[in-house]
């Protein structure tokens, strides 16, 4: 019977797959630092909530439309497009965030548009 970790014998799989590994991660880190920082810049539960809310939003409206992209043009180049706009929105926060910048609005915001890897 082959193994379930069969298919990591192969190059091209397991470069994707641990470039999958690392992209949820970030993502992880993003949305606990996310969680952290509201906690941080106000006691408020409706902002809490809505940072939640901003991270799960653009799956629930835009799963559909990439979904339709991804038929249509170049999954690898759509793929690039998408991890690199999740780079700038993550560098965006974090140089905010450093220079000691954030607001509420502005985490909202940037976490709404690091568009999560579920898409």
């Amino acid at each position: 019977m082959p193994s379930d970790w069969e298919p990591l014998r192969q190059p091209l799989f397991r470069a994707l797959w641990l470039a999958a590994l690392a992209s949820n991660f970030g993502t992880w880190m993003h949305e606990v630092g996310a969680d952290w920082l509201t906690t941080s810049l106000s006691t408020s539960p409706l902002l809490v909530s809505l940072v939640e809310t901003a991270t799960s939003l653009p799956v629930f409206l835009l799963s559909l439309v990439a979904g339709a992209l991804a038929d249509v043009v170049d999954r690898r180049r759509l793929l690039l497009f998408t991890q690199f706009w999740m780079l700038v929105a993550a560098a965006g926060l974090g140089i905010l965030t450093l220079a000691d910048g954030t607001t509420p609005c502005g985490l909202l915001g940037f976490t709404f548009f690091s568009i999560s890897e579920q898409l």
